[in-house]
């Protein structure tokens, strides 16, 4: 189902717990390296990190894929996708085939496949919008 009222995003952000957020980074100039850290220290997710170059970030253990977390942690209540746009079919894949719940499309990763194929498999999807700014906006 796409997500994309105030009411609907507000539930799916209340009923998650878990994070997976795919492309994070620990560079400090990257976008989603201010959005990990927020989720990461705001106490109200799990959050992890889906980056198969890097070890850790700030202390929180990557995962190289999101079926290789889905095996440690079980399936994740969201998959927040902070990659190219061209490569969002691919993860959608990848987070359909992990049992996410949800999937997350970052501001400017819009992809009409991906989006489609995760509508078809029956994820909540959210697209275009930033969760961090979400949650500050509709979580006060």
């Amino acid at each position: 189902m796409i997500v994309a009222t105030d009411a609907d995003i507000k539930a799916l952000l209340e009923r998650s717990k878990t994070i997976a957020m795919v492309g994070a980074s620990p560079n400090q100039a990257r976008p989603s390296k201010g959005v990990f850290d927020v989720l990461v220290h705001g106490g109200r997710y799990d959050v992890t990190p889906i980056n198969p170059t890097v070890a850790d970030i700030g202390g929180v253990a990557a995962f190289p894929t999101l079926m290789a977390y889905a095996a440690g942690h079980g399936a994740p209540d969201i998959v927040d996708v902070f990659r190219n746009p061209i490569d969002a079919p691919e993860v959608t894949q990848e987070a359909i085939a992990a049992g996410a719940k949800a999937i997350w499309f970052q501001l400017g990763v819009v992809n009409d496949d991906a989006i489609a194929a995760a509508d078809a498999a029956g994820l909540d999807v959210v697209v275009d919008r930033c969760i961090k700014i979400e949650i500050a906006r509709l979580l006060k």
